[in-house]
């Protein structure tokens, strides 16, 4: 089965140097359930030529928020519900939670409450709970029609999401491990997140978490919802 990761933003040099992009990220995330894997760079405007060009979808997370004025958004809206209507899976993460809801009618804010970053534990709406690394200030405030609430926390209303039958989103990072978060404290926390709270999250840093888990769980989606040709 072949996803498409449409990559929407790049991981600082800093971290590139030592773990890769986005894209490689997700490569070791899913790299044991059988996939190959396709990058358009939708944030330096390379698009695929449409929903049939992979099997399957990823949009990742970026820098960038949902709701700002780039040339490549409107577009990577339009694709995302070709995508949809297409019947193909489609996954988000962070960046790609927020603009697939948004995309899909719902309402992405700047969170007046700040930041999340570092491990959050989310509670599960099939019971349960879930540790994943987050790095965002912005949020899905509104639902777009037919989405199911599937994580939350107190600071995140609408964590992780169901969207129809062949849509799943996530506003943390599964594929972020530690070394990821240590990285973006190093290199993007100045002068964006207080200070008091990048010292709290250095201090967290260990707290085991679970995107292996919810990599599992990503790549349980994209087999479900595969055609029987990709499958």
């Amino acid at each position: 089965m072949k996803i498409g990761i449409l990559q929407t933003g790049h991981a600082p040099d800093q971290i590139r140097e030592s773990v890769g992009d986005y894209e490689d990220m997700f490569h070791r995330l899913l790299s044991a359930h059988g996939f190959t894997f396709q990058t358009w760079n939708v944030v330096d405007g390379e698009f695929p030529s449409g929903p049939d060009a992979a099997d399957g979808w990823l949009v990742t997370g970026s820098k960038h928020g949902a709701y700002e004025d780039h040339p490549w958004i409107p577009p990577l809206e339009a694709l995302i519900r070709a995508i949809r209507d297409s019947g193909r899976p489609l996954v988000g993460v962070c960046f790609g939670h927020q603009i697939i809801a948004q995309a899909l009618g719902g309402k992405v804010v700047k969170f007046p409450s700040g930041w999340a970053t570092g491990p959050q534990e989310y509670d599960l709406a099939e019971g349960g709970k879930m540790t994943l690394n987050a790095w965002h200030q912005d949020q899905v405030v509104d639902l777009p029609p037919k989405a199911k609430v599937l994580a939350r926390n107190a600071f995140c209303e609408n964590a992780a999401l169901a969207i129809g039958d062949t849509v799943l989103t996530v506003q943390a990072h599964p594929e972020f491990g530690r070394d990821v978060i240590e990285g973006l404290l190093d290199h993007r926390a100045t002068g964006l997140v207080p200070d008091d709270q990048i010292a709290a999250t250095r201090a967290n840093l260990d707290t085991p978490t679970q995107g292996p888990d919810f990599g599992a769980r990503i790549a349980a989606f994209f087999h479900q919802h595969a055609s029987e040709d990709a499958a």
